[in-house]
């Protein structure tokens, strides 16, 4: 048996059913002798060019070790999948077990990103638990209010002031 790394691209309208793909293309693999060393759902990715008028597509990575028989029906229901836009089959020397790049980057994003949500709460907690203010020390000026990208201020009655804005001449080209 030999060694294989195959990667395939399924329509994105059909991404719910790619459990149901994997599980049936796993099945195929195992009820001929093979064994799947790596199995990698990387999602649905922006495509580097548009096929069939479609910029985006769900990948799926898989490292087995079959036969070649095992290999060309599983390659034909590749063909006749109308769920698969594309896929590769790639020869390997031996089995590949060890993650991804792109499996190793999503898991340092989602590492980061639960770090950065744990020390948000902890934000959260210590800005509830500190001392209030009292009123007393809060000034709080209803006599103005400026609003930057507006051209009026509102002083608190029923008059507005219009500020008149003096713009630079332009004296690019006139020399």
């Amino acid at each position: 048996m030999r060694h294989y790394e195959v990667v395939f691209l399924v329509h994105p309208d059909q991404s719910e059913d790619v459990p149901a793909m994997v599980d049936r293309y796993r099945s195929l693999i195992e009820k001929n002798g093979g064994t799947i060393h790596r199995l990698e759902d990387w999602g649905r990715r922006q495509l580097a060019y548009m096929i069939d008028k479609i910029y985006k597509a769900h990948y799926v990575l898989m490292n087995i070790e079959c036969d070649g028989d095992t290999l060309n029906e599983l390659t034909s229901m590749f063909k006749f999948s109308d769920a698969v836009i594309r896929n590769l089959v790639i020869r390997k020397n031996g089995p590949v077990v060890e993650r991804s790049l792109l499996a190793l980057s999503q898991e340092k994003e989602e590492q980061t990103e639960s770090q950065h949500n744990d020390l948000n709460e902890t934000d959260v907690q210590a800005a509830e638990s500190e001392t209030k203010v009292p009123e007393s020390h809060v000034a709080i000026s209803n006599d103005a209010n400026l609003i930057k990208n507006e051209e009026t201020i509102d002083v608190g009655s029923d008059e507005d002031v219009e500020i008149n804005t003096v713009s630079q001449p332009d004296n690019r080209g006139t020399e």
